[in-house]
């Protein structure tokens, strides 16, 4: 809804979600993402087998074995089921779909689809949406801890949310921020004084 003169008065949606493209997004997200998500992302054509495997023998406890493009896939395509054959069976379609979207799409237009079809929770369905509630900035601007936090949150936006489980939320902001270190995608310096924040 708008005033007269071309303001914004109010707004109504199902979601609040606007989509951006792939270079609307603070390179922060993109390294923070694949560094904790996905740390082979580039390598892979949508199914990590080193990933299942590791997964497979130290049962999930070690780090999953989705990869975004499979998390991608069940957010697109399927509802995860609590039955377990079905589970499986869906893991299978995952697999299946991951490698259409790999076929189809970049690797970057997959990380912006991902970003812009999460829902960080607290109407904020999207990276733009997030950058804005969570910020009051745009993807582009997400500053690396702003951008650890946000990523921190794709494990499970309801355990760190940040407006009710503050304490929470900086502990898994700083796991993704080690992630990145050990990854080599921030200095030890910045580690270091970004843990201070």
């Amino acid at each position: 809804i708008l005033f007269s003169d071309g303001a914004q008065m109010g707004q109504y949606y199902r979601e609040n979600r606007i989509p951006v493209d792939y270079e609307e997004i603070s390179p922060n997200v993109v390294r923070a993402l694949i560094a904790t998500e996905d740390e082979r992302f580039r390598e892979h054509s949508g199914v990590d087998l080193r990933g299942t495997l590791r997964a497979a023998i130290f049962l999930g406890k070690r780090g999953g074995a989705s990869t975004l493009t499979q998390q991608l896939a069940k957010m697109l395509f399927t509802d995860r089921s609590s039955n377990f054959i079905k589970r499986t069976f869906q893991k299978f379609q995952e697999w299946i779909i991951s490698a259409q979207l790999e076929r189809q799409y970049t690797k970057n237009e997959i990380i912006a689809m991902y970003l812009n079809r999460f829902d960080w929770i607290n109407q904020a369905v999207g990276i733009n949406s997030a950058a804005r509630v969570y910020f009051n900035t745009t993807p582009d601007s997400l500053r690396i801890e702003e951008a650890a936090m946000l990523v921190g949150m794709c494990k499970n936006p309801a355990l760190f949310n940040p407006m009710r489980r503050p304490d929470t939320t900086l502990h898994r902001r700083m796991v993704v921020m080690d992630q990145m270190r050990r990854n080599g995608v921030i200095t030890v310096a910045q580690y270091d004084s970004l843990k201070l924040l």
